[in-house]
């Protein structure tokens, strides 16, 4: 918020929340925040399980230059974040399947993929002579004019991604614990990955809107990695993931509405926090249990 408008902080507490559902835009920016908060939660959960964070940063990086491709000719950004990177989901996941080589080649054409499409960004940054805000935007993340059309196709998006996760939990759980055991059951563990990179990629759009295509991190691998630090067991970590996206989500926006910093920088800030957090408590709860050993 800027200029002499921006609202101001009160000891009211009731009022201050009350006020941040005033303005229509706000009212979309938590809708969106909820659904984006929700869907990177979930599926970033089993991308910090199956140790894919390379490939979702990658995917995160691409949905720049696909947004700032858009914005130059003159389309929707949220279809450029969509399309670059389902495509480069698609190209990670033809590479061959894993073992000791091919996973150092599959490092290197992420790598690759993601030097690649930084520098399409940067390069169509530079031929863009419109307001550079909105590009800002795109790597940094913002709440302002997120419009009630967007929020309808992030929820439709969300609901379809989401129902083909459920669908699949069970394999990819199996496949992400023990590949090799999960092939010889007969689990289609090639076809259930590249489904997964699809629904990451999706994610990784969805959530670029929110944070910016640099801090996706914080809303698809904070939460779940800090949830998986407090408990191992698949159905409550989940669980907590999806409830520390929230909490992150929601603060984050509150705190930028009523300041002049990005929400990225605040969803990254607390999630962070929440991290060491539960890092933290379990050093402690460890040394406490070796003193009460001795």
């Amino acid at each position: 918020m800027l200029g002499a408008s921006r609202p101001q902080l009160t000891w009211d507490l009731v009022r201050d929340v009350r006020q941040l559902f005033e303005s229509p835009f706000m009212v979309n920016a938590f809708r969106a925040g909820t659904i984006v908060a929700v869907t990177a939660a979930l599926i970033g959960w089993f991308m910090v399980l199956r140790r894919q964070t390379f490939a979702g940063h990658t995917l995160a990086l691409v949905g720049f230059p696909g947004a700032a491709g858009a914005i130059l000719l003159g389309v929707s950004s949220q279809l450029g974040f969509y399309a670059f990177s389902i495509a480069a989901a698609l190209l990670i996941a033809a590479l061959p399947e894993s073992g000791r080589r091919s996973f150092s080649e599959e490092s290197a054409v992420i790598g690759t993929v993601q030097a690649f499409g930084l520098a399409c960004g940067f390069l169509f940054v530079s031929l863009y002579r419109g307001n550079l805000n909105g590009i800002n935007a795109l790597l940094f993340g913002s709440f302002l004019g997120i419009t009630t059309g967007q929020v309808v196709t992030l929820f439709l998006l969300a609901v379809a991604a989401l129902a083909i996760l459920a669908i699949i939990a069970r394999p990819l759980l199996f496949a992400s614990v023990d590949p090799d055991v999960a092939a010889a059951r007969g689990v289609p563990v090639r076809a259930v990955s590249a489904a997964f990179l699809v629904l990451l990629g999706v994610a990784a759009a969805a959530t670029s809107q929110i944070t910016g295509s640099l801090l996706v991190f914080a809303l698809l691998v904070l939460p779940p990695a800090t949830a998986q630090r407090i408990t191992t067991r698949p159905g409550p970590s989940a669980a907590l993931a999806v409830g520390l996206a929230l909490a992150v989500t929601w603060l984050g926006l509150a705190f930028a509405y009523y300041s002049s910093y990005p929400i990225g920088f605040y969803v990254t800030t607390i999630a962070f926090a929440g991290f060491l957090g539960s890092g933290a408590a379990s050093w402690l709860a460890g040394r406490r249990a070796r003193i009460a050993m001795t």
